[in-house]
């Protein structure tokens, strides 16, 4: 009993394992992993592709002839119809029908052919739908997995200014017990202290926000231990984007699966129109067939003696008249077996048929009229993908130059405020700057420095998403 139940216990805590994430180091690329493979949307997505997929094959399938087989087996009783003499009897008649027929259309406008093209094309388009689901989910992940390595650099540099105010007022507590400092000094100090304390509080409580963003995205339970592996992104922000907004929406054209999925959907409205239009031609189609059938009525006569019977008739000879004979045939009527009947009612049957749509309500003009309506329809949806394209791509290029532009003048902020932190840290430390004035130093470099951190991030996310649009999202 007792290793039974460490065996039970193994497994349950298996499976609860198996339900967490690894509290483990997770890079960019994993979480990407694992947000496509968990993510709904994309699942809908491919099962929609494969639908569109199943949709093709069908009517790929439609060019290859129907073949059908039909089986009939029955009982009558009382009055009846015998199906193999066609004449009535007044009996118990067991039958069977068996058949097998052959269809293939050889013209109907051309209609299998461009439904071919017509679902082509939507299974093209529906690719293109999944692959633009899964890019989704990735410029996601990357955003929420760039948003964590951000709290944790200003969790980083929130615990650093704590660091500096903690020192300082540990160096303060013991001059102020010994009266060599103005109490005031000290009090604004530990102050800061506190001020500090909750940044740090914001700065964890941002972390766990951004983290628990990041595992929602993937679909994973959460996770508070879960860390990531940092990406370089510190040297990024030096590297200017290069391309123009033009650059990007051209390249964005080419290359974005929402606007081929739009582009496939267009024509596969095109070739739909053509698919009506072929139903206002005749059908032109070859038919085939084989038949046999069987029935407990037939009967066929066999002959069993024959006997020669005096006619009443008499004929001349040498030697006198003599009586004149015939042969007195009995025939029996005898069953036929299941076998003969299958084999002597075989019958086969080839006919060319030719359908002429004549008068049928308007009934195919008006499904071609409502097939141009959404051809038109798709041709707006285009349209406007390209247009609301156009307008992402201006808008994310402004922000990713306003983001470039905001780091530059951080960094040179953060480096100017550096240098007056030190200069007035030295001042304080000899007693020659008020406390007011090194608090004042100090937060406007802790600013600065959580400015920068977010700006350079921001650049970050901003290049990222022009390179989503131009196709060439690079980890």
């Amino acid at each position: 009993m007792r290793y039974l139940f460490i065996l039970v216990t193994f497994f349950f805590c298996r499976e609860v394992m198996a339900q967490q994430p690894a509290d483990s180091l997770y890079n960019l690329q994993q979480c990407i992993d694992i947000a496509i493979k968990n993510n709904l949307t994309v699942k809908r997505s491919e099962l929609d592709m494969e639908r569109s997929r199943i949709y093709w094959q069908q009517q790929r399938a439609t060019l290859l002839p129907s073949l059908n087989g039909n089986v009939n087996h029955g009982i009558s009783t009382g009055r009846s119809l015998d199906p193999f003499t066609n004449t009535y009897l007044n009996q118990q008649i067991s039958y069977g029908d068996y058949g097998l027929n052959a269809n293939l259309v050889l013209f109907n406008g051309l209609t299998i052919q461009n439904s071919i093209r017509q679902t082509s094309l939507a299974y093209q388009a529906g690719r293109m739908d999944f692959e633009q689901a899964k890019n989704d989910i990735t410029l996601n992940v990357i955003t929420a997995y760039l948003q964590v390595i951000n709290n944790v650099d200003l969790l980083t540099q929130g615990n650093n200014q704590l660091t500096v105010s903690r020192q300082q007022l540990q160096r303060l507590q013991v001059l102020n017990a010994n009266g060599a400092v103005k109490p005031s000094d000290y009090y604004d100090v530990k102050g800061q202290l506190a001020t500090d304390q909750l940044t740090v509080i914001n700065a964890k409580n941002g972390l766990v926000a951004s983290k628990l963003n990041l595992l929602q995205t993937m679909n994973v339970p959460y996770s508070r231990d879960i860390s990531l592996q940092r990406l370089n992104a510190t040297e990024l922000p030096a590297l200017k984007f290069t391309q123009t907004a033009d650059q990007v929406y051209d390249l964005a054209i080419q290359n974005l699966p929402l606007v081929k999925a739009a582009a496939l959907r267009r024509q596969s409205a095109e070739k739909a129109v053509k698919v009506r239009q072929g139903a206002l031609f005749p059908i032109l189609s070859l038919n085939g067939g084989l038949a046999t059938r069987y029935s407990s009525a037939a009967r066929r006569s066999v002959l069993v003696d024959t006997m020669e019977v005096n006619t009443g008739s008499y004929i001349k000879t040498a030697t006198g008249n003599q009586p004149v004979y015939a042969a007195n045939q009995i025939y029996n009527n005898e069953k036929i077996s299941y076998g003969s009947q299958f084999q002597n009612n075989y019958n086969t049957q080839v006919n060319l048929g030719l359908q002429v749509p004549i008068l049928n309500g308007f009934l195919n003009r008006n499904r071609v009229a409502l097939a141009k309506i959404d051809l038109q329809e798709q041709r707006y949806t285009e349209e406007t993908t390209r247009i609301q394209l156009k307008q992402n791509v201006e808008q994310a290029f402004n922000n990713m130059s306003a983001a470039y532009e905001r780091y530059q003048v951080l960094l040179e902020q953060s480096e100017a405020f550096r240098e007056s932190f030190r200069t007035a840290e030295i001042r304080f430390n000899a007693g020659a700057l008020t406390s007011v004035d090194y608090i004042v130093a100090k937060n406007n470099l802790d600013r600065a420095n959580n400015n920068l951190i977010n700006a350079r991030y921001d650049y970050y996310i901003r290049t990222k998403i022009l390179n989503y649009y131009t196709g060439n999202l690079v980890l």
